[in-house]
């Protein structure tokens, strides 16, 4: 019995040390930190200067930390022209297009996923060749239809625009969701008696909120950021969005305030953050449950 205990213990210790980190490894670690590092050095400075007075900001020395806290950016940037009145605009152009996007989106992706029908495949070669289309080469037309249909200077005609450009992806995402799905799962619910409404809603939809909550990223995160379709189809100034209250603060007449402007820039990137901070729990669980095949 003794004997066999002591055979017993190198190879337990042996399972129980942790593996030593290898040459490649340790290689591998060290350029991902510096690629990290890289990454978030912007997003740093941002914020450095974003705190630091006038005179700081424009020094030829670089200050990694502000000398002189200050808060003066800040009241500079809500105080720049229409601030309340463009962050208002914002959040109602992309609460619409979220909501539509992924409206539209869920209910296409399921037709195109789980039922047969003549010109499918069609549709999707049409989807995929519209993503692969840039947003600048589809400005002037959609400009041109709009302006006839009355839509600009509207906050409708900013959300068909910002529909039509991620709704490609968004159904090509949930497509994918759709697809790894079960057929036994319907097939199961058609034997209890549900029909096809029944179904989608309670048995499909639940089980794609991943997809959703990524498409919804997607889209929350183009129509927060968009510049040129928002400067373009609106010419009054109180429907602007932040992006274009954002690029007031370089005028050619008074210059470049790279303080203001990088506390606007740190004020536009909160929403952004804090949506991703509220979703990434739901992220995460809905992730976990929809690999689980029940």
């Amino acid at each position: 019995m003794s004997r066999t205990r002591a055979a017993r213990a190198p190879h337990a210790n042996r399972v129980n040390r942790a593996p030593r980190p290898t040459s490649g490894r340790i290689v591998a670690n060290t350029l991902a930190v510096l690629f990290c590092l890289v990454w978030i050095f912007p997003v740093y400075w941002m914020v450095n200067t974003a705190f630091k007075p006038p005179y700081d900001v424009t020094t030829p020395t670089p200050q990694f930390l502000p000398r002189h806290f200050t808060l003066t950016n800040f009241k500079a940037a809500i105080t720049q022209s229409h601030f309340l009145g463009d962050l208002r605009n914002s959040l109602i152009v992309v609460s619409g297009t979220l909501v539509v996007a992924i409206a539209l989106g869920i209910f296409a992706a399921a037709a195109l996923s789980r039922f047969r029908f003549r010109g499918r495949r069609a549709i999707l070669v049409v989807i995929l060749a519209v993503q692969m289309l840039p947003s600048a080469a589809l400005l002037i037309p959609m400009f041109l239809v709009f302006n006839k249909m009355g839509l600009l200077d509207h906050y409708l005609g900013l959300v068909l625009a910002y529909v039509a450009a991620v709704l490609p992806f968004s159904i090509w995402v949930m497509r994918g969701f759709f697809l790894a799905l079960p057929y036994e799962l319907e097939e199961a619910a058609m034997v209890d008696g549900a029909s096809t409404a029944n179904i989608l809603f309670r048995i499909l939809f639940p089980l794609v909120a991943p997809g959703v909550i990524a498409t919804s990223i997607f889209a929350f995160v183009y129509a927060w950021n968009d510049y040129l379709i928002a400067y373009t189809f609106m010419k009054d100034q109180s429907m602007y969005t932040l992006p274009v209250w954002l690029a007031s603060f370089s005028t050619p007449a008074t210059g470049t305030n790279y303080g203001g402007q990088m506390a606007a820039s740190v004020l536009f990137s909160l929403p952004v953050v804090i949506f991703f901070l509220a979703i990434q729990r739901n992220l995460v669980a809905g992730l976990s449950s929809g690999a689980v095949k029940g």
